[in-house]
């Protein structure tokens, strides 16, 4: 079930950046862009734009995904990525006590 939805969380993701980049600019960010100005800002030809609402219904689709697959993750149950690893390495790390063996340093006595 979590492959499903992480699959039509990336397509949504793929169709808002396309959705995106085909809009029309209206001119507003930096004073760079596509002309107009403000005065187009809030006719009802950019407000009622097919592209603009289907932008919309595809990022509320995509959040309702990020929220599921972040409810899924949190309730899966098992360890985590990194506690995995912490697990791998310090199982690497540990050395047997008995197994090192200890070198006394020789101290010259009385010269």
């Amino acid at each position: 079930m979590e492959t499903v939805i992480l699959v039509i969380h990336l397509i949504l993701a793929l169709s808002i950046i396309g959705l995106v980049l085909v809009q029309r600019s209206s001119g507003g960010g930096l004073g760079i862009g596509g002309g107009g100005g403000m005065g187009d800002f809030a006719s009802a030809r950019g407000t009622a734009n097919t592209l603009t609402k289907l932008t919309t219904y595809f990022a509320i689709a995509f959040f309702a995904t990020s929220l599921t697959l972040g409810y899924m993750a949190g309730h899966r149950g098992d360890d985590g990525v990194l506690d995995a690893f912490e697990n791998a390495v310090e199982a690497e790390i540990e050395v047997p006590v008995e197994a090192t063996p200890v070198i006394e340093p020789e101290v010259p006595v009385g010269e």
